[in-house]
């Protein structure tokens, strides 16, 4: 190398040291033209981060301390301290809970109170099992076609074959029930 590419080489290199040197001069008058507004934004996230994190273990406590009262429930259902505990933590599951209950119980009240609620496959199959325990015809989302066939079953011990061979016809044939609604259909066949 000669002289003049030593001197071209080194004003290169003080050329790249000024570029350093200007961007850090840059970045700390930035940082001190807008430095409360930086740490208002890393203390908003850090604070968003932190208020998450409590409200999951909030959460977390709520849903376990649920879960203890349905285990209590489970051994003894008269534990009112459990229910009422059950009832605030977790709503949905003390629905469920209810649900249950009821179905064991053949409480008709029970389900058309729990008919009301907010969670729609509670009121869904409360008022099918309300409506089934009064052999009533039932309407069902979730069950359709178990309703299908109990109204079906409620139309045949009507004496109205043609009724239920209707209802029957629309319940298809890769339902698990069909086998049970092509039975009903042959009994109004054979019924005649």
């Amino acid at each position: 190398m000669n002289i003049q590419d030593n001197v071209n080489y080194v004003k290169q290199e003080l050329s790249g040291d000024e570029k350093v040197l200007e961007s850090v001069l840059k970045a700390e008058t930035f940082y001190k033209k807008h430095r409360y507004k930086i740490w208002a934004v890393v203390g908003a996230i850090v604070l968003f981060f932190a208020g998450k994190a409590i409200m999951g273990a909030i959460h977390e406590a709520k849903l376990n301390s649920a879960n203890e009262a349905f285990l209590l429930l489970q051994k003894d259902p008269k534990n009112s301290e459990a229910l009422a505990q059950l009832r605030s933590k977790n709503p949905a599951l003390f629905e469920l809970y209810s649900y249950e209950e009821a179905i064991k119980s053949k409480d008709a009240g029970k389900l058309e109170e729990l008919a009301g609620s907010k969670n729609p496959l509670i009121a869904d199959i409360s008022r099918y099992s309300s409506q089934v325990l009064a052999s009533k015809p039932s309407e069902s989302v979730y069950y359709k076609e178990m309703s299908l066939i109990e109204d079906a079953y409620i139309a045949l011990k009507a004496g109205k074959r043609e009724e239920a061979k209707a209802k029957l016809e629309l319940i298809d044939a890769r339902s698990p029930v069909a086998q049970v609604a092509n039975l009903l259909k042959h009994y109004t066949i054979k019924g005649k």
